[in-house]
């Protein structure tokens, strides 16, 4: 199993991860450093029409939030969005071996790039595995309840693993 201690993260599992549990302290509960490019924090920063999760993630004084651009190669800057690629290529720099992307396309590419994946639900599903009070369930219908899309396919295996089906 690869060394989880540090990860990269992107703006999807920030968003949903406040709208399943809250707040962001269940990841600083899961890893020693969660690195966020510059990219990121930006489009976090810009919050859309609903400016959701600007407080919880201003108030995670922990996360380490880049200060710079990252220098991201051509490949990754033209197949993905530049926070999915600004994720990536920091993993890559830093020796980060895990990342952590929603997004199907930028899993693919992330794995093709040598790196370990998980998603908002592997958060949650590694957080109930290590003993935290988290029901899967109801972060799930939070989550839906907030607009964030998740697959069937994802809900039922989620549920599986955790026991909740």
């Amino acid at each position: 199993m690869p060394n989880t201690d540090k990860i990269v993260i992107n703006t999807a599992p920030i968003i949903s991860v406040v709208a399943a549990l809250g707040d962001l302290n269940i990841l600083q509960s899961l890893y020693n450093q969660v690195l966020v490019p510059l990219e990121v924090c930006q489009e976090i920063l810009t919050g859309g029409t609903s400016g959701f999760g600007i407080a919880e993630f201003e108030a995670a004084f922990w996360l380490q939030k880049w200060q710079t651009p990252v220098n991201i190669s051509p490949f990754l800057l033209n197949s993905l969005d530049s926070g999915e690629a600004a994720v990536i290529q920091l993993a890559i720099n830093e020796n980060v071996q895990t990342v952590c992307i929603d997004e199907a396309t930028s899993r693919r590419v992330a794995r093709l790039s040598g790196l370990s994946v998980t998603g908002t639900v592997g958060i949650l599903l590694r957080a109930k595995r290590e003993g935290y009070s988290i029901s899967i369930q109801q972060s799930i219908q939070r989550m839906l309840a907030r607009g964030i899309r998740l697959s069937k396919t994802v809900i039922n295996s989620a549920l599986e693993q955790a026991g909740e089906s």
